[in-house]
């Protein structure tokens, strides 16, 4: 689900973060955009792992409904974290069409967005959770 563009070991293709990433060369601007590269890759995983498991309880016809939900409201969200984080550590050029991030972002608004928005994910994990715990004696 997540696009895996500015990891080069995921398959994607990026240019190098010492090529572009900031327009301040100091150490400390480095070891903070490493910091923001590493939670970027963090939650990358994270979702992929999520995603992944889900899938796999499908497979062996586990079904439910707010599980995929869940795993469709946290790839998305971060989605657009990692997307965001990725135009910060650009700067300027995160914006110019020389880079794929402006696109990365908008594919993953929409994510977040299409086919249903969050709230509407979030209200079938609810209705799920409160069917599960409450109505049932």
């Amino acid at each position: 689900m997540l696009n895996t563009k500015l990891f080069p070991e995921n398959g994607g293709n990026h240019r190098s973060s010492h090529h572009c990433c900031c327009f301040v060369h100091q150490e400390t601007s480095h070891a903070v955009h490493a910091g923001m590269m590493a939670d970027m890759y963090v939650r990358l995983n994270s979702c992929r792992s999520y995603v992944y498991n889900i899938a796999r309880a499908v497979d062996k016809g586990h079904v439910s409904n707010k599980d995929c939900a869940a795993a469709i409201l946290y790839a998305a969200e971060n989605a657009t974290k990692v997307a965001l984080d990725s135009i910060q550590c650009l700067g300027g050029n995160g914006y110019i069409n020389d880079y794929p991030t402006g696109r990365l972002l908008r594919d993953a608004k929409l994510y977040e967005i299409g086919a249903g928005t969050q709230e509407i994910r979030k209200m079938i994990i609810g209705r799920s959770i409160n069917a599960q715990y409450l109505y049932s004696k």
